[in-house]
């Protein structure tokens, strides 16, 4: 979890009050927050924020922001995020770069002196969102630059690392782009960001910030869009905290993006949840007014459109959590301080155990280590790379149940955007990192897996499947067989292989499992290509059963 360290005097100034350590205690569980140090004598705290769908509080900004009155909507408060003024700075995104870091935002901040206290917050947060939230910079990155000295418009492209130079911050003598991510300590630190590239992306700086200095240029560059926009929606929104003016920059793309190829950032992201009385009074166990739920979630900062019993509720542009009507009934719950409900009693008694399922997956993981198999355990989220490019499915296929993809409506980052169909990507991907490891290899999952399922209630379906891969020199489909035989000589059953095709699969060396006439799985070893994707280089078989069907 993200700790902060703040400046008392400087925290107080934010939210325009003095501070004892109980008064922090009482501000902080409006964001899922506690105090971990608290220094008067050094006029300093730290501060552990609790909700990673939160980065917008990973800040005393954000934390001052939050636990404030909100007396104006924050539309009012924050004119920038409305795409109306034409922006005087633009940027354009040459098309080259988005084979490495493809997308970039930015704003420009005026007449706000950065005070020490002031720059040392910036840098706290720059480093918070672009290593806890832009996973060490290899999603998301921020760089803060004198705007003075910047001639606009400015250019983002790539460059050949071994003919561009420049001096570096800390250093004296110009290095090459190579030279810095060999030699510099930040370059060291995330070279892997750029690992692989032959041309690296650019924007040249002109000196780093300091105390004193009242105009800046702010980017934010990544892998993914979306979490570009957040970062440099979070950044104005701080600066504007602090009594900066802040101007959108015109960002120009060479290709299109889900915003367009023209448009201006900071960008609200912000899009309405609708839920009725009805079903936050069912969810809080409690009757609460119109009025209640109103001004509940007003002073939480959200903006809020009722029509009778149903509310539209559109969260601030820095927020991009709110994707759910339980998001906006936890909103209320945290507004309305949790202690203010009333306790009740379970008035059933159980004793939990293992379901049926799960006792025998259980059973099945016993047979799977006896045969030399060690387990792994991934996650169920991934993305359309993983579960459909790298496998060479065809997405529109859905004649085949490993494409019937469950989508998340509203993903954080691409990364994780879809639910698995099946487990052999997550072997995979654990085969394609662990090329140092003694071979053979034989690593298998019993886990959960989920498919769009039209016939249901819920239209998707969610089952335990078992997964099984071998790698090494010799590794082939009779040598899995054989060990498909094992697992059925002990769960006492029968099976047959009748011969097919699959994508991901060698024509010829593919097929179904078979049950009593049901089809409960296949086996097969991997397609050169598939294994490419993944860069294996061991033959590699694989097997993967319907847990539910045996």
């Amino acid at each position: 979890m993200p700790t902060i360290e703040v400046t008392l005097s400087d925290f107080e100034s934010l939210l325009k009050e003095k501070l004892d350590q109980g008064k922090l205690e009482d501000f902080l569980e409006k964001v899922k927050g506690e105090v971990k140090d608290f220094m008067p004598e050094t006029d300093s705290t730290k501060i552990e924020l609790n909700d990673t769908n939160r980065p917008d509080l990973w800040s005393p900004e954000g934390i001052a922001r939050q636990v404030r009155p909100a007396e104006k909507p924050w539309l009012e408060t924050y004119p920038f995020f409305e795409q109306k003024l034409k922006p005087a700075a633009q940027v354009h995104i040459s098309n080259a770069v988005s084979a490495v870091r493809p997308y970039l935002a930015a704003c420009i901040s005026r007449n706000m002196s950065v005070t020490e206290p002031i720059l040392e917050q910036l840098i706290q947060v720059q480093e918070k969102l672009a290593d806890s939230f832009g996973r060490n910079r290899q999603m998301v990155s921020i760089g803060l630059y004198r705007l003075k000295k910047i001639n606009f418009p400015v250019y983002y492209d790539l460059v050949d690392p071994e003919r561009t130079a420049f001096v570096p911050l800390g250093f004296e003598t110009s290095m090459t782009l190579r030279e810095i991510i060999e030699k510099h300590p930040k370059g060291i630190a995330y070279a892997n960001t750029l690992a692989g590239a032959d041309q690296f992306p650019i924007l040249k700086d002109a000196g780093e910030v300091e105390a004193g200095d009242a105009e800046l240029f702010v980017e934010v560059t990544g892998t993914d869009l979306r979490m570009v926009t957040l970062a440099i929606n979070i950044f104005a929104a701080n600066l504007a905290d602090r009594g900066a003016d802040i101007e959108a920059v015109e960002l120009h793309y060479a290709q299109e993006t889900d915003f367009g190829t023209v448009f201006q950032t900071p960008y609200d992201l912000s899009e309405p949840v609708t839920l009725t009385l009805s079903e936050l009074n069912r969810v809080l166990g409690e009757t609460v007014t119109v009025d209640e739920a109103v001004n509940s979630l007003k002073s939480y900062g959200l903006d809020i459109d009722t029509e009778g019993e149903k509310m539209t509720v559109r969260a601030a542009p820095y927020r991009d959590d709110l994707m759910h009507p339980i998001d906006v009934v936890e909103d209320f719950a945290i507004s309305r301080g949790y202690d203010s409900f009333d306790p009740v009693l379970p008035s059933t008694f159980t004793v939990g155990a293992l379901s049926e399922i799960e006792q025998f997956s259980d059973a099945l993981r016993h047979v799977m280590t006896s045969l030399g198999f060690e387990e792994v355990v991934s996650n169920i989220l991934g993305s359309s790379e993983d579960f459909i490019e790298k496998m060479a499915l065809n997405p529109e296929d859905k004649t085949r149940p490993e494409t019937r993809i469950v989508e998340i409506e509203n993903p954080m980052t691409e990364r994780f955007s879809l639910l698995r169909s099946w487990i052999l990507p997550s072997l995979l991907r654990v085969e394609g990192t662990s090329s140092k490891a003694f071979y053979p290899h034989r690593i298998f999952e019993a886990g959960e897996v989920a498919r769009l399922a039209p016939e249901t209630p819920d239209q998707t379906e969610t089952t335990i499947q078992l997964g099984a891969l071998i790698a090494h020199p010799a590794a082939n489909f009779s040598e899995l067989h054989a060990l498909l035989d094992a697992l059925f000589s002990r769960l006492k059953g029968a099976y047959q292989l009748d011969p097919a095709t699959h994508p991901s699969f060698i024509p010829g060396r593919f097929g179904h499992i078979v049950v009593d006439g049901r089809e409960v799985g296949l086996i097969g070893e991997i397609q050169p290509a598939v294994l490419d994707f993944w860069q294996i280089g061991m033959p590699t078989a694989a097997f993967e059963l319907m847990v539910e069907k045996l």
